[in-house]
């Protein structure tokens, strides 16, 4: 810009970028506290937290230093008319989605549409220009069952971005993806 100099800009206070994580009911939510954490290393970031109520079985919501919405605070903020719509407001604030994990039951719902809680609400809204990851998480039978690679590729379809499972010992104690 005219009349800053240049090696000033620095001292202009930059716009960070706004990630918004949702987490399913999958087991691998109890890795949300490490999750957030990564994420808060990075200091151009604000992060928040949307939630399923299954989700909330797996970890603790003190070990989130981050705003975390549920469906109760959906319910809470709308009164009237004039008043903002939870998951509206969050699409617009987030620049980048990630959904990690997402279990099979919310895979699922997304592939078909289904918005009955506020993080199906807040994808089914999804501004399509915005990257959205998510990163499916799920025991190795109800991943290899044949609905789960068409409900995926549906979602690819949408424009979303898989970040593909990885294999190893899983909670129930068997071995794969």
């Amino acid at each position: 810009e005219p009349g800053i100099p240049a090696g000033n800009s620095s001292s202009v206070p930059q716009e960070k970028f706004h990630v918004l994580v949702g987490v399913t009911g999958s087991v691998a939510a109890l890795k949300l506290p490490l999750l957030v954490a990564e994420l808060l290393k990075i200091p151009e970031l604000e992060v928040k937290v949307v939630t399923t109520e299954r989700a909330k079985h797996f970890y603790n919501a003190q070990e989130i230093p981050v705003t975390l919405y549920g469906d109760e605070e959906e319910w809470q903020l709308w009164k009237g008319r004039s008043d903002p719509v939870l998951h509206i407001e969050l699409r617009r604030w987030a620049d980048l989605m990630v959904v990690a994990p997402l279990d099979a039951n919310t895979l699922a719902k997304v592939a078909n549409g289904i918005c009955d809680n506020l993080l199906t609400c807040v994808i089914r809204a999804w501004d399509l220009s915005k990257p959205l990851l998510f990163c499916p998480a799920m025991n190795t039978a109800m991943w290899e069952h044949p609905i789960t690679a068409r409900q995926v590729e549906q979602l690819k379809g949408f424009g979303y971005t898989e970040i593909p499972c990885v294999v190893k010992k899983l909670v129930c104690g068997d071995e794969g993806q």
